[in-house]
């Protein structure tokens, strides 16, 4: 497995298998980039979700829109216009847009919660630091998805059509997208480890 080197000659190597989960160490600038990526991704999807404190009013209202808002029904019945929250939030049925629209409906504000708290069970678990981090199996796979999102979200802005090969060379370092195309191969690596310790 590839390792990379971190603050101090530490070294990453990934995710290992441990008691109920799984484990890692992260160099202090490693930290930062998952949490700001991780951040970023979490606060793009939860824009437009209604706060507590509005379900709570809901909850004191009786309206059928506060009801509607109780259970996680929204307005939203269209593929978002911005491109990372379109890849994020698909269609479900790409050859139905009317079915599409009623499944969106019923289930977007649900599937952005859950993203959202995948993104919040990574900032918790993660040191802004770095360190040791130790996973339950419930949190690895709150990774797993936050993760993916955030890969998710950069092929969107790297314009990453298809998996790179594995085996491709390293990104010209003249290409303005290199930074980020080698954290977008960081991240598979990373992923990849945190599936096989899960195993």
């Amino acid at each position: 497995m590839t390792e990379y080197a971190g603050d101090e000659g530490e070294t990453v190597a990934g995710f290992r298998a441990a008691p109920g989960g799984a484990s890692a160490r992260f160099a202090a600038a490693q930290a930062t980039i998952i949490r700001d990526l991780v951040s970023q991704v979490a606060e793009l999807v939860g824009t437009d979700m209604p706060d507590s404190s509005d379900v709570a009013a809901a909850a004191a209202g009786g309206s059928a829109a506060d009801l509607a808002l109780q259970l996680g029904v929204s307005d939203a019945t269209e593929l978002p216009d911005d491109p990372v929250l379109a890849r994020l939030l698909p269609d479900a049925y790409s050859d139905d847009p009317d079915a599409s629209g009623e499944f969106r409906k019923y289930t977007e504000q649900g599937l952005r919660s859950a993203k959202v708290a995948a993104a919040q069970t990574v900032l918790a678990t993660l040191p802004p630091s770095g360190g040791k981090v130790r996973l339950s199996e419930p949190e690895a796979q709150a990774w797993l998805r936050s993760l993916n999102d955030v890969r998710l979200a950069l092929s969107v802005r790297l314009g990453i059509t298809e998996e790179l090969d594995e085996q491709e060379a390293a990104p010209d370092p003249d290409d303005p997208r290199s930074a980020y195309l080698w954290v977008y191969q960081w991240l598979a690596i990373l992923q990849e480890s945190l599936v096989e310790a899960l195993s």
